[in-house]
């Protein structure tokens, strides 16, 4: 079986309801399912039984069931497919979210499900993690993991929420700077940023950019604008 794994940028698109952007993309790429199976360990500044209702109040049509609530979360995940469940990674905190799945010894479970084609959702933390590793986050390290290398669904690394916009008067570097730091650092390993509203589709040994915007790949010193629809399966790992 075929990796089967859809990379949402965010949680929202502009003033959106949570999650109602992604809705579409989610029923496209589940068809028939209906089971998830939620990762809510990005979550910090709430609980993960209260992440796990958030999502499962946006997502009605669906049964949501937290992996945090299983006596043996590895074997969730590994009898995930057989149940008929999606994995679903929500975004917050990607330092967290990687940190506790290393803590809890889960990262290489969730990789063999994935590989064996267990339909796997992520929204920013949780698209992140699907990178080489998780170094072209947004997200402050308020913890420290037991390594940065992640998910390696692809084998590049994904930048979420990207946005170079630089607010006026703000002397901070903008995200094209932070990813040149990045790219000149690691010349040889390119970042694939998408915009909000936008995801990256992996089905059927396929990747494609999905939505109405236009993505980005930074490489070296290039930056390539990426439309959607395009095919970057060059980036499978």
């Amino acid at each position: 079986m075929k990796p089967q794994v859809l990379m949402l940028s965010s949680s929202r698109q502009g003033s959106e309801d949570y999650l109602e952007h992604a809705k579409p993309f989610i029923f496209a790429h589940l068809g028939d399912a209906r089971e998830l199976l939620f990762v809510p360990f990005a979550g910090v500044s709430m609980s993960w039984d209260a992440y796990c209702e958030k999502v499962a109040a946006a997502l009605p049509e669906f049964t949501v069931t937290g992996l945090h609530q299983h006596n043996d979360p590895a074997q969730a995940l590994a009898n995930a497919k057989k149940n008929g469940q999606a994995i679903v990674v929500g975004g917050g905190n990607t330092f967290n979210l990687l940190h506790t799945l290393y803590e809890q010894q889960l990262l290489e479970p969730m990789k063999q499900a994935i590989a064996s084609g267990t339909p796997y959702i992520g929204w920013s933390a949780g698209s992140n993690i699907c990178g080489q590793s998780i170094k072209t986050t947004n997200d402050m390290p308020i913890v420290e993991p037991a390594s940065f290398n992640a998910l390696g669904v692809l084998n590049c690394q994904l930048n979420p929420h990207y946005s170079n916009y630089s607010p006026p008067g703000h002397n901070g570097e903008t995200r094209d700077e932070r990813l040149a730091e990045f790219t000149i650092l690691n010349p040889h390993t390119p970042v694939i940023a998408i915009v909000e509203g936008t995801a990256l589709r992996l089905t059927e040994g396929r990747l494609t950019l999905v939505g109405d915007d236009e993505g980005f790949v930074f490489c070296g010193d290039e930056k390539t604008t990426v439309q959607p629809t395009a095919d970057l399966s060059q980036y499978i790992a």
